[in-house]
């Protein structure tokens, strides 16, 4: 079950996200759910006094609340009410930098926005000004934006079709390479980006803050013994996740469905790891990526520096005995430090490890062939032969190995003794 508290930290984290300052955080446990206003008239009239109180232009109410709701809070306390969904809406609003990105989250909004009309942000007018439309006779203004929207969400799909297309092509491309497919996923701020740079010295921002990445980001990773692979870090998933962003960034999950490897990354050092770690499942399980499907998945136990000194040899230890136990491995690692990444890099160069052994001959001067295999195979051994002739133990992917043979016909290959 999740910690109230931490709950409610969650919540005060995605308002500062958007620049809100917050004046006031509590819970209030509710017993029943009130069709009209969520909470019991008791306690609407509370927050109302100390929402007048403090001045407050703005209640953040961390649940989804229906539009009747949110409309009858509203008048209640005289200040805009935004609930989870929208909080988290607007926050992808902001951060997407990639066209897809905005697309997608633009589709999220206005499905949202749809039934409830109720102006909680301005873009919808900006979009008004700029289709140029009006009304019929009698058409009412709701009327009118309702018709507006469902062309505009019209529109969006379309140009969404495209995107997939587009980015299904260059999936398809990538397949083409010798090169396995790991996707970082985990809950937003478990330190996916931070991984990401350790283990492809990229530059991708980092920050101690939910959602500090929503575009995915490609990078080649090397593996042990030179094997490269294709690493991707996804936005990071949430409990209660809005369904209009889970539907609308399918394409952008596809990274994920597709994947050889999925390193599901934890913050293990938090209070919630445990009730994170079930949210994440339950959208790979959405998207028909989950423990079931077949994928090879990875936990990756982050932030183990975070974790009291008593605690973090236990955690290493019963990391490790997950690799024995035959059930989904866990890695215990910091990111920041750089602690077990080289023995996480280890693990996934054995998960991958499914290519040919060969061994192969090349003349001291071809070193065209040679330079191709380090680039497109995992070089295990190299020496000289008698001739001065060069000897390279090498694993290879099928399609690479075919490859080699028509790029490189002079060279001597025979299948190496495993």
């Amino acid at each position: 079950m999740r910690d109230p508290r931490a709950r409610l930290d969650e919540a005060v984290g995605l308002a500062q996200a958007l620049d809100l300052k917050i004046e006031v955080a509590e819970l209030a446990p509710l017993r029943a759910a009130m069709p009209a206003t969520l909470f019991g008239r008791g306690k609407v009239e509370a927050l109302g006094a100390l929402a007048e109180q403090i001045g407050a232009d703005v209640v953040v109410v961390d649940d989804q609340l229906t539009p009747v709701q949110q409309r009858n809070l509203e008048k209640a306390w005289s200040a805009k009410v935004i609930d989870r969904t929208g909080l988290i809406l607007e926050i992808f609003a902001r951060r997407a930098r990639t066209r897809e990105g905005r697309l997608q989250v633009e589709l999220a909004r206005l499905d949202y926005e749809r039934s409830r009309l109720v102006r909680t942000w301005t873009h919808l007018e900006r979009q008004r000004g700029g289709l140029g439309k009006t009304g019929g006779p009698g058409e009412t203004q709701i009327e009118l934006d309702r018709r507006l929207i469902a062309e505009r969400i019209a529109k969006l799909k379309r140009e969404l079709v495209e995107v997939r297309r587009t980015r299904g092509l260059h999936r398809s491309a990538r397949k083409k390479a010798p090169y396995p497919t790991i996707a970082l996923v985990g809950y937003t701020n478990a330190g996916k980006s931070t991984l990401f740079n350790r283990l492809t010295a990229a530059e991708v921002e980092a920050k101690d803050m939910l959602f500090a990445t929503l575009d995915p980001t490609l990078r080649t990773v090397r593996l042990p013994d030179g094997r490269p692979a294709i690493l991707s870090d996804t936005v990071g998933f949430i409990s209660d996740l809005p369904h209009e962003l889970v539907e609308a960034f399918r394409a952008t999950l596809e990274e994920v469905q597709e994947a050889d490897i999925i390193l599901h990354v934890r913050d293990i050092a938090g209070p919630d790891s445990r009730a994170q770690a079930a949210d994440v499942e339950a959208v790979l399980e959405q998207i028909g990526a989950g423990k079931d499907s077949g994928r090879k998945i990875v936990e990756v136990w982050n932030k183990i520096d975070l974790l009291p000194e008593e605690e973090q040899g236990p955690t290493m230890a019963r990391a490790i005995r997950t690799l024995d136990a035959g059930d989904a491995p866990a890695m215990a690692v910091s990111a920041v430090t750089g602690e077990g990444v080289e023995r996480l890099l280890r693990l996934l160069a054995g998960m991958v490890d499914d290519d040919a052994a060969v061994e192969a001959r090349l003349s001291a001067g071809d070193g065209q062939a040679l330079a191709w295999l380090y680039r497109n195979g995992r070089v295990v051994s190299r020496g000289e032969d008698e001739d001065g002739g060069v000897l390279v133990s090498v694993r290879l992917d099928r399609q690479a190995l075919g490859r080699f043979e028509r790029q490189f016909p002079q060279a001597l290959l025979r299948e190496a003794a495993e």
